[in-house]
């Protein structure tokens, strides 16, 4: 089944290259083939198809783990980035396996809980982030003023 995964992740992975190279909007080749054969293969698991779950498992926490590193390079201020990874890595495990079980009482309120620490860290830390910029800025000028 590992030959299979593997073979997933390239045909996928070429997919999406060859997508870049067409369309403007750009995908990650690698993130598409592993997201792509995790979620083909959480498909066939709950269709009834013989799956090894530990291998979609583990491309799930691939994905987990690639999604956080991939957002912290958007975090309004790199002193946030060991938070962040502390509370969306683990809340983004407690997520994929609620999918992987069909736990949707423990999938649901990860789920939430990961738009809310987006929500915290994205909109109102970027406000404040602009509101404490614009404060050192003029507290800059008003020091070369005088």
């Amino acid at each position: 089944m590992i030959i299979i995964v593997t073979i997933s992740i390239f045909m996928i992975m070429g997919l999406a290259w060859l997508l870049n190279k067409t369309f403007r909007f750009r995908i990650c080749p690698i993130c598409a083939g592993v997201s792509g054969t995790w979620l083909w293969m959480l498909i066939a698991l709950f269709l009834g198809y013989k799956i090894d779950p530990a291998l979609p498992a583990l491309l799930m926490g691939g994905s987990v783990v690639g999604a956080a590193y991939q957002l912290e390079k958007r975090l309004p201020s790199e002193k946030l980035s060991l938070l962040w990874k502390a509370l969306f890595i683990p809340a983004g495990f407690i997520a994929v396996y609620g999918l992987l079980v069909l736990g949707w009482e423990v999938f649901l309120p990860a789920i939430i809980f990961l738009g809310v620490i987006v929500l915290i860290f994205f909109v109102l830390m970027k406000k404040n982030n602009k509101n404490n910029a614009a404060a050192e800025d003029l507290e800059k000028k008003m020091k070369q003023c005088c």
